[in-house]
């Protein structure tokens, strides 16, 4: 987990306001939390699991961090959750489930119940690939989700991120794990796109649409990071910062397209079909809206610290041949 940046010399306007997290016991609320005390806010984490999120507890003074059991598709949690809040960011989102009550009308009614609540600012964390028209029910539901909010608080503001990794995420570190097991690994989708951002820059931004309202509000960003890369490149670069040599099986699309249809229902499925759809049309920023730029935040490359956190995929270690080559 990153350490939060030190900004106590730093104008803020989110000193003393509680902001609340719906969602924030997951993994880009734990890092947006850090940056947010960084400039110390107040912060109320709700979720149906906050306990996954008490780590955070002695990263704030004696107070800061509050933790509520919130359901967002039950009204009288989430009023009890919104009651005295600030600002608000809504990171809930999933793959499976009602998404319609999760991501889609669902979000509406959140963004409604803030503003009724009193809540100064808002945030809806999107998806890039948002898309109201999409056959895809993710997609579709996460573009819905943005009409519904921004129509419930006309000034919200809505982030796009991209995947994110960083060095508690649960999709580098997923391949890397596979990496280090398995000396073959087929790779599906080898030649779609992907633009990942750090999760800590995704963080920043999260906090300086917060931080300033009246300039970002009613506005639409996607959060990507400054290079694009392939799947099939983005294996190899985990191999070769593991210091391994692997086989990579390159998939044909229409083989991935059958496997994810026949195996995505099964639990702990590889990969499900709704998910094979969204990599087959790529994870890029369109560049038609603003970006991390926009919202003060420099974007960091994988490149910047893949070798150091796989460290622990190499064998032997920090001990392996390839920390003694550097």
């Amino acid at each position: 987990m990153a350490l939060a940046k030190n900004r106590a010399n730093i104008a803020t306007a989110l000193r003393g306001k509680t902001v609340l997290l719906l969602g924030g016991s997951g993994f880009v609320g734990r890092h947006l939390a850090q940056a947010l005390l960084a400039r110390g806010a107040r912060l109320r984490i709700a979720s149906r699991h906050p306990e996954r999120a008490f780590a955070l507890k002695p990263l704030g003074n004696l107070g800061q961090v509050q933790f509520v059991r919130c359901d967002v598709t039950r009204p009288e949690s989430l009023a009890a959750a919104l009651a005295g809040a600030d600002a608000v960011v809504n990171l809930v989102g999933a793959f499976g489930g009602n998404l319609d009550a999760l991501q889609g009308e669902g979000a509406g009614r959140v963004a409604a119940a803030a503003r009724a609540a009193g809540a100064g600012a808002f945030v809806q964390v999107s998806a890039i690939g948002a898309d109201a028209g999409s056959p895809v029910d993710y997609a579709r539901t996460k573009g819905e989700g943005e009409a519904a909010v921004l129509a419930a608080f006309p000034s919200a503001t809505i982030l796009r991120p991209s995947l994110l990794f960083g060095p508690d995420d649960s999709f580098v570190t997923m391949f890397a794990g596979l990496i280090a097991m398995l000396p073959v690994l087929p790779v599906f989708g080898p030649e779609a796109k992907l633009q990942p951002a750090f999760v800590d820059d995704a963080a920043e931004a999260l906090a300086a649409a917060l931080d300033d309202p009246g300039r970002y509000g009613g506005k639409i960003f996607e959060i990507a990071g400054p290079e694009v890369l392939t799947m099939l490149e983005l294996h190899q670069r985990i191999a070769a910062a593991q210091g391994r040599e692997r086989l990579f099986g390159t998939l044909p699309d229409f083989v991935s397209g059958a496997f994810a249809m026949l195996t995505g229902w099964l639990p702990g499925a590889p990969i499900t079909s709704d998910q094979w759809a969204l990599l087959k049309a790529g994870n890029v920023a369109s560049g038609r809206l603003p970006g991390l730029k926009e919202l003060g935040v420099t974007a960091h490359p994988l490149g910047l610290y893949l070798d150091r956190w796989m460290v622990r995929f190499r064998k032997h270690g920090r001990f392996g041949e390839r920390a003694r080559a550097v």
